[in-house]
């Protein structure tokens, strides 16, 4: 039987993370995948929950979290209720994040304890995921999904100087038609950390197995993004799925019971390359 378990883990500033595990009970100690999401996506965004399902039934567990300062809160997993946090947020910070988070699959405390962890970062958190594989060994592979080659992509470099005068950018979130809040504290993590966040320089730094995935129909995060990844890491396995836009044709609600057949086959590419 699928079971999914809920968990809270400490966070950076001491926001909590709200995770969830998914896994077939047969094999409570299976591989276990971590998932990290994008700028404005959280754990339970359109389709994850069914993501999640098919890999536990494909011999995975399935870990996806909430980054602690991405506005949704733990009494409101599907909606940006916190946007001062989701203001606060920083590339820093969601590195700690996810730090928090493999070490607690890999602690023993309380879920079986993974010797090492299989990590998917979709958008800017395969960005994340790029630069966490090259510091942590612990991530035994990678793969990204329509990840973006640089965190200065996520904004047009002619705001920046308004930016700094201002304090604060807003950008309008389509799907919910918020004005969300880009504090410039976001640009300084990039800034004062030139070399770490510099994700094409991490990305030629993983000596792990690595996957990129990317859409040929992404007008979010162009193509031409993945082939950045790949030249700076010519060791990186490389897919273009035909058909494909920047969530691989889901939506939230996402309220279908099959997944959209551009998701599901970055499902069996992912778990072939984790399988081998």
């Amino acid at each position: 039987m699928i079971i999914q378990e809920q968990y809270t883990i400490p966070g950076a500033n001491g926001r909590g993370i709200t995770a969830d595990i998914t896994y077939d009970d047969i094999n409570p100690a299976a591989p276990l995948v971590i998932f990290a999401h994008g700028i404005r996506g959280f754990k339970d965004w359109g389709a994850h929950n069914l993501v999640a399902r098919y890999f536990a039934e494909h011999g995975f567990r399935f870990l996806k979290f909430n980054f602690s300062h991405n506005g949704t809160t733990a009494d409101n997993l599907t909606e940006f209720a916190d946007l001062i946090a989701f203001g606060d947020n920083t590339f820093s910070i969601e590195l700690e994040d996810l730090k928090n988070v493999i070490d607690f699959a890999c602690s023993g405390a309380a879920i079986p304890r993974a010797n090492g962890v299989y990590l998917i970062g979709h958008s800017m958190g395969g960005a994340i995921s790029i630069i966490k594989t090259a510091e942590d060994d612990r991530v035994i592979k990678l793969v990204t999904e329509a990840a973006i080659s640089s965190f200065y992509n996520l904004w047009p470099k002619q705001a920046e100087e308004q930016w700094k005068l201002q304090g604060v950018m807003y950008m309008r979130n389509a799907r919910t038609g918020q004005d969300m809040p880009y504090r410039v504290t976001l640009l300084e993590d990039v800034e004062k950390n030139m070399e770490r966040l510099d994700v094409q320089r991490k990305a030629s730094q993983i000596i792990q197995p690595w996957l990129i995935v990317h859409g040929d129909q992404d007008a979010s995060v162009p193509l031409t993004q993945a082939d950045e990844l790949s030249n700076a890491q010519p060791a990186a396995g490389y897919v273009v799925i035909e058909g494909a836009d920047h969530v691989f044709n889901a939506k939230h609600p996402w309220l279908e019971k099959t997944l959209p057949p551009p998701l599901l086959k970055f499902c069996d590419v992912a778990i072939e390359f984790f399988a081998i």
